[in-house]
């Protein structure tokens, strides 16, 4: 019997993001679970929501009830947009909002609230140029938020009085460039950050920095540490007795090193072939964790996830836990918590208790409930294959739903980034296609996260030619085995995976339809005119601008639209800050002028990602109707 087809509502719109989950003591000693929530049904608004740990039955209480949606701007991409500390009998909440920065008590255990209060409000204030704030910690002993404030097109780290409103921000160290993901010793003596400076992402290169906090709270010269040209650095953290760890990619892996108090070198106790991090491009990611006795990691290896415990004396052992996509570790007092999925399990919050002999108990809560049944899931099978100049790359392929023996019509997904990565969890969106008799193909180009930095930097200088021959090769290994019917080959991303999917129609054969969210369609107009985060991230991936220009150019699918031979879908949000949409429109009439069938569909309220229940079912169903109607399959 066929599967009975998902429906794009069903697919779409409901699953509530799970981000940066939080531990808290509470004056009982019991432990509380606090995380935010970002909901599609309303318009994308994120809030927050607290519970004790464990507690799956009790309905969780809503800290940052609506209207307040928490959300930084800074690098236009945010993060870290709520910090918490617990004082007596106090949960002490700091959010951001609307480029305001509040704060808000709550009484333990009860969770009677406070009226919130606002720490600053650029609006209401004195300041040269605009300015957005994000990444904030809680330095409770001194009675202040830390966080990062970018102005003027420059981050400083700044702090703020917990006790006083509407007020300046204090300037404590101005970096050269970029900043964030700062971090207090325990004994509050300490402040260790990140830096990084154009033409770098921080993921290229980066730096460590640390400086002592004076009892006033001033901080003393920055002394840099760790990282540098080539190294990538990434959450440092500080463990009980003054060690300091962070995760640094100098031997090919971003394996965690460790330097302990008054030692100027660093320990590699765990060295693996394997990722403890990943590319920060948002503020508040967490894959390591101290829980006060023992540390956590969530490695990567092969696009696989797994959760590990790290033992001062070197050794590493396995926690047996069923889930192999983990984000947002956190730890406290034995217990932990990740956001968490795998192949037939929707993402959840992964709530794990850690015995002392190595045991392990844990409780997973869906955000939403699987609407397929397991047996009809369509599981990811890992696709290793010759990509470009024969190197092997990596790709996770599902089946169409039924066990199909035929030639089946396929979809290939290129993420975005391009240094994420394809990843294993339950993904509603694909088994949408798998239902009405797809096979998917989500390739983990040469460039993405999860397979060294060698792998990462295949595609320095590349882009455009390496993720582009990397996608036709996976989908015509495809065909090569008989899983993929030749005249029926689409290919579909947002963003970067869009300048890909262009990319492909325009310097590769193998496809007969594309469909692109906010496409980079001009490398010339994005390397002249983007975002400060990105201004200067084509120079790894292209090359130097305006020293290359011909690179760009050549690459440039606006520049090459007569080469597409098919239909092309397009979806666009008309406030995009980082894909202007004037540049959509003008590929979309440069194929119009070619006699291709064009489609574009607008969106009025959305800019770069698709936050609103609505708009992602259009943009799904109307990406289904469209390539049944170009590809002429049965319905």
């Amino acid at each position: 019997m066929a599967p009975t087809p998902l429906q794009a509502s069903i697919a779409v719109g409901r699953l509530p993001g799970l981000k940066e989950p939080q531990l808290l003591e509470g004056p009982d000693q019991r432990i509380w679970l606090l995380w935010l929530e970002q909901r599609p049904q309303e318009k994308g608004r994120t809030t927050a929501l607290i519970r004790l740990f464990g507690a799956t039955a009790l309905k969780p209480t809503e800290l940052t009830p609506a209207p307040i949606s928490l959300r930084s701007r800074v690098h236009d991409y945010g993060g870290g947009v709520l910090c918490s500390g617990v004082e007596g009998e106090t949960l002490v909440l700091v959010w951001i909002a609307d480029g305001s920065l509040w704060r808000q008590d709550w009484r333990l255990p009860q969770l009677g609230k406070n009226r919130p209060e606002p720490l600053m409000q650029p609006s209401k204030l004195t300041c040269d140029g605009d300015w957005q704030l994000a990444d904030g910690l809680l330095d409770l002993t001194r009675r202040r938020w830390l966080g990062i404030r970018e102005i003027n097109g420059v981050d400083q780290l700044v702090s703020a009085e917990l006790d006083q409103t509407d007020q300046e921000p204090s300037l404590l160290h101005q970096p050269a460039d970029f900043a964030g993901y700062a971090c207090l010793s325990p004994d509050g003596k300490q402040l260790a950050w990140v830096e990084w400076q154009q033409a770098a992402m921080p993921w290229d290169s980066s730096q460590l920095f640390c400086a002592d906090l004076c009892p006033s709270g001033e901080l003393s010269e920055a002394q840099e540490i760790a990282g540098g040209a080539g190294v990538s650095v990434f959450q440092p953290q500080w463990l009980q007795d003054g060690s300091l760890l962070v995760a640094e990619d100098s031997g090919g892996w971003w394996n965690l090193k460790r330097r302990r108090p008054g030692a100027t070198s660093w320990d590699h106790p765990w060295p693996m072939s394997a990722e403890t991090a990943m590319p920060q491009w948002i503020y508040g990611m967490s894959t390591t964790a101290w829980d006060g006795e023992q540390l956590l990691a969530a490695a990567c290896a092969d696009g696989c996830w797994t959760l590990q415990r790290l033992h001062l004396n070197g050794t590493v052992t396995m926690i047996d836990q069923p889930y192999d996509d983990l984000a947002g570790l956190r730890a406290l007092h034995g217990h932990a918590v990740a956001v968490a999925s795998n192949s037939t399990s929707m993402t959840g919050l992964l709530e794990l208790s850690l015995s002392s002999d190595g045991t392990c108990s844990w409780i997973h809560t869906p955000a939403l409930e699987s609407p397929v049944s397991k047996k009809d899931i369509s599981v990811a099978e890992p696709l290793w294959f010759d990509g470009k100049d024969g190197e092997s790359t990596h790709a996770w392929y599902y089946p169409p739903q039924g066990g199909r023996t035929t030639p089946a019509p396929l979809l290939v997904k290129s993420h975005s980034g391009p240094t994420a990565m394809a990843r294993r969890g339950l993904s509603l969106a694909i088994q949408y296609w798998t239902s009405r008799g797809w096979g998917v193909v989500d390739v983990n180009y040469g460039g993405s996260t999860g397979f060294g930095r060698a792998y990462r930097e295949r595609l320095n200088g590349g882009w455009g030619v390496v993720d582009v021959a990397d996608c036709a090769a996976a989908a015509s290994a495809l065909i090569v085995s008989g899983r993929a019917h030749p005249e029926q080959i689409a290919i579909e991303g947002g963003s970067a995976g869009g300048f890909t999917t262009l990319a492909a129609l325009c310097f590769s054969d193998v496809f007969r339809a594309g469909a692109c969210r906010y496409p980079v369609c001009d490398l010339t107009a994005m390397a002249q005119d983007t975002h400060r985060f990105e201004a200067r991230y084509l120079d790894s991936l292209v090359g130097a601008w305006p020293d290359q220009r011909g690179r760009y150019e050549q690459r440039s699918p606006l520049l090459h639209a007569d080469r597409i031979r098919c239909p092309v879908l397009f979806f666009q949000g008309l406030q995009d800050k980082v894909i202007p949409p004037e540049q959509t429109e003008r590929m979309a009439e440069a194929l119009r002028r070619n006699g291709i069938p064009v489609e574009v569909r607008l969106f009025n309220d959305e800019g770069h990602g698709f936050r609103n229940k609505t708009t992602q079912i259009e943009v799904l169903e109307e990406t289904d109707a469209f390539f049944q109607r170009v590809l002429r399959l049965a319905a």
